[in-house]
């Protein structure tokens, strides 16, 4: 017969070893000499006299063995991004409070550490509070923890974002963008509201072409509790058509090289589309970067670059040069508005409400499990004089 015998293992995420035994995981440590040193003592102790310190539970509990039990969890419980989101914003607190443990945490700790962030939003700072406050009260739920020593803490509200795009200035988006495939998926996600998440995993096994609409199992669903179906208009089932051609598997939105679409790639071709939409709008309106505004940034640029194998002194028109390109960039973009995938979903479920689709069926096609979300998120519609005249 065959027995289980624990071995170390490297946690990459928080940096040390550690051994599980009956049940437990136990700190070893960083350097890995020691920890089997560690080990081996731990392992030839009597059951009885092992210890149990590691992930404990309680005020001697570390903040990072905690984190780490709540990303195991997330990414066993939630779907792929889910476990990314937690992970970039817990790793930070890690990072700042590597030593903490539950009987000092304190709300002095988050706000600290948020505020050591002044060029976040208020909705990036007010996410980076939730994810730690939603970590500590899902260890204070399954008993790692007797108390929530940040229950109390406020959390900031987020700034809304005036995403709507008209179905005009969708037309000339797409006009700008000079990518094929970016232009497929753009159109996909308009005229259907899938989430970017959908759209940008969904594979030729999901598409079915016959009832015009994709289909992901449970599994694969955000929330994982039901299968997720995106219909299709006719404009969208053309583009499957194209798109699939005689491939049988894969991701169905690839870029012009063939590789599939990622959430950083397709937010460089917003910025670049950014960039010409706001360029366009300064040579219309005559906007130019000043001689003095060029004069004042100098100062902040490297006086030197990079020729060859030899650090060169950058000539005075170097310098004006590159601050003149550096500002025209910035002042294009604060000109251009942001678009993103979200606000293509966003907006088609302003077009559906618009044209009086009922709140019940527009969450059904979006994916939502509860109505009253349209409610909060599309009150904007109240305020529009325009749509109420025509009601």
């Amino acid at each position: 017969m065959h027995y289980h015998v624990p071995k170390p293992f490297y946690r990459k995420s928080r940096d040390p070893w550690y051994v599980e035994v009956d049940g437990r995981q136990i700190n070893l440590g960083k350097d890995r000499e020691l920890a089997f040193r560690q080990y081996h003592a731990i392992m030839a102790a009597p059951p009885e006299v092992r210890p149990t310190h590691g992930m404990g539970t309680g005020k001697g509990l570390k903040l990072t063995e905690l984190f780490d039990r709540f990303l195991d969890w997330v990414k066993q419980h939630r779907a792929s991004d889910t476990y990314v989101w937690y992970q970039s914003r817990l790793q930070r607190f890690a990072d700042r409070f590597p030593d903490l443990t539950m009987g000092q945490l304190r709300p002095f700790h988050v706000q600290e550490w948020v505020d050591s962030f002044p060029d976040h939003s208020p909705t990036t700072t007010r996410n980076y509070m939730r994810s730690v406050k939603r970590c500590i009260k899902w260890g204070q739920t399954l008993g790692y923890i007797d108390s929530n020593p940040i229950q109390h803490i406020s959390i900031p509200a987020s700034t809304p974002k005036d995403v709507y795009i008209p179905p005009e200035e969708f037309a000339a988006l797409l006009s700008i963008s000079r990518d094929q495939s970016f232009r497929d998926l753009l159109e996909v996600t308009y005229d259907t509201g899938c989430r970017p998440q959908e759209s940008l995993r969904i594979e030729i096994r999901h598409i079915d072409l016959k009832n015009q609409r994709w289909v992901l199992p449970r599994s694969e669903a955000k929330g994982k509790q039901a299968p997720r179906v995106v219909y299709l208009n006719d404009k969208s089932v053309a583009i499957m058509q194209r798109l699939t051609g005689n491939r049988t598997e894969g991701r169905l939105f690839l870029n012009s090289r063939g590789k599939p679409w990622t959430t950083s790639a397709v937010n460089c071709a917003f910025q670049r589309i950014q960039h010409r939409m706001g360029m366009a709008e300064m040579q219309r309106q005559g906007i130019s970067v000043s001689a003095d505004k060029i004069a004042e940034f100098i100062p902040t640029l490297s006086k030197t670059h990079r020729v060859g194998k030899k650090t060169v002194a950058k000539t005075d028109a170097e310098l004006r040069h590159e601050a003149k390109r550096k500002l025209t960039y910035q002042l294009a973009e604060e000109t251009a508005p942001e678009y993103s995938l979200y606000a293509l979903r966003h907006s088609w479920a302003t077009n559906a409400l618009q044209r009086g689709v009922d709140a019940l069926t527009v969450a059904i096609l979006m994916g939502h499990k509860d109505p009253s979300q349209l409610a909060k998120v599309y009150q904007h519609l109240s305020h529009n004089p325009k749509h109420l005249l025509e009601q």
